[in-house]
């Protein structure tokens, strides 16, 4: 049985100012490392308004390593909006606040913020990837890493093709990059990156010709990379076994396949539709299933925009809604889902709280969401 929903209706933009404590400045610096690593990543925003000292504190290289070395890394979930009244992209982060308690998306300051498409963002522990075009009709090989331990942007080695329209996917420490070349082949079409060594090497696909050369979605299932273009023709790959494989135009995994609103969790895909709801594939027996349980998650209006994230094994929702005041914002909310294996094998989601988490203006682009291990 489900546990009670807690339900929040509210959103507080601005986070109030914890209250300075001398004490506790006066600690040494140790000390204090110490005790903010054992600390959740989810207080770190109201931690940061302390003092000039806390904020130095919590962006700092040894509160990191400390985490590391005590076990307490966690996953951080991320939201990027895009805001046209705005010129540079908005990052937002998932965390507590403490009167009243709750959850809130906190504004994340990153100088020289880049464009990114969600097809192309991937985490890779505390990173994320954000890999080649991100505009239409622009074709680029660059690479560049948002370190989210710091919100800093850093560059990392570009790709062997410039691409557009392509997609990425992690496997094993690598990310395959397929699609998106502009005269694609077998050499081509897809290539790896190391990221122990920082290297990318071609992978060859010798069904290239029958593969389209732009990517619509794709996942991980079952240790294979699927991929669909804008044609409908799929492929699966399976790099461990240096396998492909195509896929028919007419099957059920396309066919019940939203790729706006999809997330990979334990090897498991799940996606949203307005009329299904929240599914999974059962890649055993080759169907779409509806998730059950979810007792207390509110309808989403048919208008809304729907996210799913894989939130460090857990699934993220998140969705917009018109407040009740009649104004020209919307309202983001957020659930988080905790995903249990009954014995008859079936998955069932228990809400474990929803909340208001952000206002914003319209119109606005609902971008991505990614959870980043820091």
């Amino acid at each position: 049985m489900s546990s009670p929903v807690k339900k929040k209706t509210t959103t507080s933009p601005i986070l109030s100012p914890t209250p300075h404590s001398t004490q506790i400045l006066s600690l040494p610096v140790d000390l204090l490392i110490s005790i903010l690593a054992r600390v959740s990543r989810l207080d770190y925003p109201i931690l940061s308004l302390v003092s000039k000292s806390f904020r130095s504190l919590i962006a700092s290289p040894e509160l990191y390593e400390t985490r590391s070395l005590l076990g307490r890394t966690e996953s951080c979930l991320y939201l990027f909006l895009g805001i046209p009244s705005d010129f540079n992209p908005r990052w937002f982060t998932l965390c507590r606040k403490p009167k009243p308690s709750g959850h809130v998306m906190a504004a994340i300051s990153i100088p020289n913020s880049r464009p990114v498409h969600c097809s192309c963002l991937v985490a890779v522990g505390s990173d994320i990837y954000n890999i080649g075009g991100s505009i239409i009709n622009e074709h680029s090989s660059s690479v560049s890493i948002l370190d989210c331990r710091y919100h800093t942007w850093r560059d990392a080695p570009n790709m062997l093709v410039e691409r557009n329209s392509h997609a990425a996917n992690v496997i094993d420490g690598k990310i395959y990059v397929a699609g998106g070349s502009r005269d694609s082949n077998s050499s081509n079409w897809m290539e790896v990156f190391d990221i122990k060594t920082q290297t990318w090497e071609p992978v060859l696909n010798p069904i290239a010709d029958g593969c389209d050369r732009r990517i619509r979605k794709s996942a991980v299932i079952e240790e294979a990379i699927c991929l669909f273009g804008y044609k409908g023709v799929g492929v699966a790959y399976n790099p461990r076994i240096d396998k492909w494989e195509a896929i028919g135009e007419v099957n059920y995994l396309d066919l019940g396949w939203v790729w706006s609103s999809c997330c990979v969790i334990d090897n498991v895909l799940y996606c949203y539709s307005n009329i299904d709801g929240i599914k999974l594939y059962d890649s055993k027996i080759g169907c779409w299933m509806k998730l059950k349980g979810l007792e207390g998650l509110p309808e989403f209006a048919s208008y809304s925009y729907v996210r799913l994230a894989d939130y460090g094994g857990k699934m993220a929702v998140l969705w917009d809604k018109l407040p009740t005041t009649g104004n020209n914002n919307m309202v983001i909310w957020c659930a988080v889902i905790t995903l249990e294996k009954r014995h008859n094998e079936n998955i069932w989601g228990r809400v474990e709280w929803f909340d208001a988490v952000l206002t914003v203006p319209e119109p606005y682009e609902f971008v991505c969401a990614r959870s980043a291990n820091v």
